[in-house]
């Protein structure tokens, strides 16, 4: 078995600083309620599922030996939350697409978390590193270890976010009977996407 307890203690450290998924879950729980920040969370832990599997698979080490299809998918998600900071700016709806109940889009939340998680490849490296420090070698069935680190990274980074989430959806209710300051939210909220969108752009592929 992997050392759990000690990957457990830095996974948890990790999720706690400050990134730009937790930033996320913080600020849609704020503008956009406490169902939203929990979906944003699935949508988060969900591309943990492919990252793994990536890092598993050792389709991570083929990313991080080319640097041309690291830059490719580096830009591909840095232009996708450049798109979502745009819309959100212009267009204050597409963020927080409301039905008749004036309820966000749970579905576009989903899909909008997931994606920028998923199309961010620093993730993929990030696991392909940092995973196999906690394996146990002798014990082989590394694949089977690394699958279960991610199981439970997984888990964590789910209880966290949520905690993350309703916290921030019961400050954002009280903030929100404020017009200006709902307003306010949402330009945080685009700038959040477009500054998240720059950083990946401009990080360094290895």
């Amino acid at each position: 078995m992997p050392d759990i307890p000690l990957f457990l203690l830095a996974a948890v450290l990790l999720t706690l600083a400050p990134g730009p998924d937790n930033i996320q879950v913080l600020m849609r729980g704020m503008a956009q309620g406490r169902a939203a920040a929990f979906v944003a969370t699935c949508g988060f832990v969900s591309g943990v599922v492919v990252h793994t599997a990536l890092a598993v698979f050792g389709v991570a080490l083929v990313i991080r030996s080319s640097p041309i299809l690291f830059a490719l998918l580096k830009f591909a998600g840095a232009g996708y939350l450049l798109y979502l900071g745009y819309r959100t700016l212009r267009h204050p709806d597409f963020l927080m697409p409301a039905n008749s109940e004036g309820k966000a889009n749970l579905g576009a939340v989903f899909r909008q978390c997931f994606m920028g998680n998923v199309l961010n490849p620093k993730v993929s490296l990030f696991f392909l590193s940092f995973l196999p420090q906690f394996l146990n070698m002798p014990a082989g069935h590394v694949e089977t270890q690394m699958l279960i680190l991610g199981a439970v990274f997984m888990a964590q980074a789910f209880v966290i976010f949520a905690t993350i989430g309703w916290f921030a959806a019961s400050l954002g209710a009280w903030l929100r009977q404020s017009k200006r300051f709902g307003r306010w939210l949402n330009t945080a909220a685009g700038l959040t996407f477009v500054g998240i969108g720059i950083k990946l752009a401009m990080a360094e592929g290895h």
